[in-house]
């Protein structure tokens, strides 16, 4: 015989009443998943119960969340006057009301496993982001929060100035001219976005907006190991699926992270100066060129819809095979419309259609389509004439027109829901297992003839 959980919220409860409430809820519905086996061991009768267990508890929480929001993201930020990071806000959040998210003693547990034999916790984490972004105060707060500097790139920008390059585990900057280039670094993976590479991405963004003798910013893939590509420059694969398989693949730190962090301020620009004010004053914002060597992949494509101008050699391609992968392509969804049109749009997102140089269509992805030969002569043309000083100023306003920061805000609170639902969905699951399995067969086979 099964028990369901006191679910229900007391309507005009106070604030500590329906803390109180959550709390006894969640401790509930914790001693049900504790006297279940852990989830690879699980029955069919035992997996529904947890997901019965989860399904009523997230309901409560999902109504604490609906009154009380702003409340809770006023006392994590001491009444809107501190600033923590998304992780940081997430780990207090835990502390300060016991239940609404998970605790770092589950989060540890879960990092221990395969995607696929978690228990799904960070799906509470998206829900308790999402709900705060949904709030016009908290939720342009938060923004706010994650588009300023990020404490790496302080330490760094000293030595960034003086040296003009920075060598970070996964990324390489160097200033040439009145350009700062931003390489990728992840040859094994084709340059495929992993955690490591996302946190060097947003130090390295920040440093490229922080220097003041930098005018535009420059993107491009290093060269690649894998054995299908071996020295050749390859843009990005995308979100690095093997991590995904492997449980490497954070939601708060990557998924949401990447979003808010670097690539929100490729297009909107770093937040220098936190204190309220009117906006644009507050932002340092540079011109961004994207140089597509073989493909841009997925996040790969998803980078190029928040640049200025893209040069692509000759033969490449860019694809958002989001229905195939079965998660949200993070803001391409949000951007790509407005580029190529809503046609077009859904043919790349749910039908997984590749934009190659040669098709039609290329001019609305691409600026320049050059020889290989010629890629670095077409960059440094594209820095020269983007160095301009009213640049900067223009491209703002471009931006602000279109994707204003509510717009953004709004769009990522839907995302993080979206996204933290996909990431355990079961079909998402099953095809980066096949994934992961053929690429080890591939691998295998690889041996066995060397």
């Amino acid at each position: 015989m099964t028990t369901r959980l006191d679910t229900s919220l007391v309507v005009g409860g106070r604030f500590d009443d329906d803390a109180h409430h959550l709390a006894g809820a969640a401790e509930a519905a914790e001693r049900v998943l504790a006297a279940l086996p852990l989830v690879p061991a699980r029955s069919p009768h035992e997996q529904a119960r947890a997901r019965n267990v989860h399904a009523e508890v997230r309901a409560v929480r999902r109504d604490f969340l609906a009154r009380h929001t702003d409340t809770v993201y006023g006392l994590l930020t001491d009444g809107l006057t501190r600033r923590p990071r998304l992780p940081e806000l997430v780990d207090a959040a835990a502390g300060l009301v016991p239940g609404l998210v998970p605790t770092r003693a589950q989060m540890a547990a879960e990092r221990r496993v395969v995607q696929a034999e978690k228990e799904g916790r960070e799906i509470d984490q998206g829900r308790f982001c999402g709900a705060v972004l949904r709030s016009p105060t908290a939720g342009r707060h938060l923004v706010e929060t994650m588009l300023g500097a990020t404490p790496r790139a302080l330490e760094l920008l000293d030595g960034f100035r003086a040296d003009g390059r920075v060598e970070l585990d996964a990324v390489h900057v160097e200033r040439r001219g009145a350009a700062a280039h931003v390489e990728f670094r992840n040859p094994e993976r084709l340059n495929a976005e992993n955690a490591r590479l996302v946190a060097d991405l947003d130090t390295a963004v920040d440093l490229v907006l922080l220097d003041d003798s930098v005018r535009v910013g420059v993107l491009r893939g290093g060269t690649t190991d894998h054995p299908a590509y071996r020295g050749r420059r390859v843009f990005s694969a995308g979100i690095d699926l093997t991590d995904l398989r492997n449980g490497r693949i954070p939601l708060v730190d990557f998924l949401l992270g990447r979003e808010l962090g670097y690539v929100g301020k490729l297009l909107h620009g770093l937040l220098t100066d936190l204190a309220p004010g009117a906006g644009t004053e507050r932002f340092v914002t540079k011109p961004w060129i994207g140089a597509v060597d073989t493909f841009a992949i997925g996040g790969g494509m998803q980078l190029l819809l928040t640049l200025d101008h893209v040069v692509a050699e000759e033969g490449a391609f860019v694809s958002l095979p989001a229905a195939e992968e079965g998660i949200v392509p993070g803001a391409g969804n949000l951007r790509l419309t407005r580029q190529t049109g809503a046609r077009l749009a859904r043919q790349v997102v749910l039908g997984g259609r590749r934009i190659a140089t040669t098709d039609p269509e290329a001019s609305l992805v691409y600026d320049e389509v050059v020889p290989a030969a010629h890629m670095d002569e077409a960059v440094e043309r594209a820095a020269a004439a983007l160095s301009a000083p009213a640049v900067a100023a223009n491209r703002h306003m471009l931006a602000l027109a279109e994707e204003p920061l509510d717009h953004f805000r709004v769009y990522i609170a839907e995302f993080a829901f979206a996204q933290a639902d996909r990431a355990y969905a079961p079909d998402v699951l099953d095809k980066v297992e096949r994934r992961w399995q053929e690429r080890e067969r591939r691998r295998a086979a690889r041996g066995s003839r060397t």
